[in-house]
């Protein structure tokens, strides 16, 4: 017989209630009103994501990296797990509250990944930080750029003025990373008008559906040329 689910912390957003949930020593699940966001038993592809986002740069000497969103900080521990001791990498997360269930309630399962000395935790608006470091001459530029959003990507999407998916922010994207870096984009599916866009603002991209069998989601590679 299942456990029950036990609420450790909810909140209110604009819309709708926050939640985090949990069963079991190691069961976890976020929801957003009645729809489940996150669950800590299905993260095979935010683990790809940051792996698969770093893949270019492990042996890079001090590389520089941004992760969009820290969820349950998978993809962060993902990254961290391939990078040096030398390497800084800044998450941009929304939510103080999500930031603090993960150094609280999700801590030990992500290993600590967010108490990492490499780790600058940046409260505010991922595409800000992009969009900062595009325009700041004098900013150092990222090696990759990883965005683990709970909305990727999809048909629907603004395709010249979405913040974080269209031409313009792409463009802005571009310009916040170094030559040869790496743009690393989480999706529900595949999308090919955010394939031909990213190839269209300069990036060679491929596409990655980890795993096998059941749902798979799609991890988008862009490589600065």
């Amino acid at each position: 017989m299942a456990l029950p689910w036990k609420t450790l912390d909810r909140f209110e957003t604009d819309t709708e209630i926050l939640e985090l949930r949990q069963r079991g020593e190691r069961d976890f699940i976020i929801t957003l009103g009645s729809q489940v966001l996150m669950n800590s038993m299905a993260q095979r592809s935010e683990i790809a994501l940051g792996r698969m986002g770093c893949r270019n740069i492990q042996k890079h000497k001090s590389p520089r990296v941004l992760v969009g969103g820290l969820g349950m900080g998978f993809t962060l521990e993902a990254t961290l797990a391939v990078l040096p001791q030398t390497a800084e990498v800044v998450v941009a997360e929304l939510n103080p509250r999500i930031v603090a269930w993960c150094q609280k309630f999700l801590l030990e399962l992500t290993h600590g990944a967010v108490c990492d000395p490499r780790v600058t935790m940046v409260l505010g608006d991922v595409a800000h930080v992009i969009q900062d470091t595009a325009n700041d001459r004098k900013k150092n530029r990222f090696d990759a750029i990883i965005l683990d959003l709970y909305r990727g990507p999809h048909a629907h999407t603004d395709k010249e003025n979405d913040p974080i998916y269209g031409n313009r922010a792409i463009q802005r994207t571009f310009a916040a990373l170094n030559a040869g870096g790496t743009f690393a984009v989480w999706g529900e599916g595949q999308d090919d008008g955010f394939v031909r866009r990213l190839s269209q603002g300069g990036f060679s991209v491929t596409c990655e559906r980890p795993g096998k069998g059941g749902y798979r989601h799609t991890v988008f590679l862009a490589t600065k040329k």
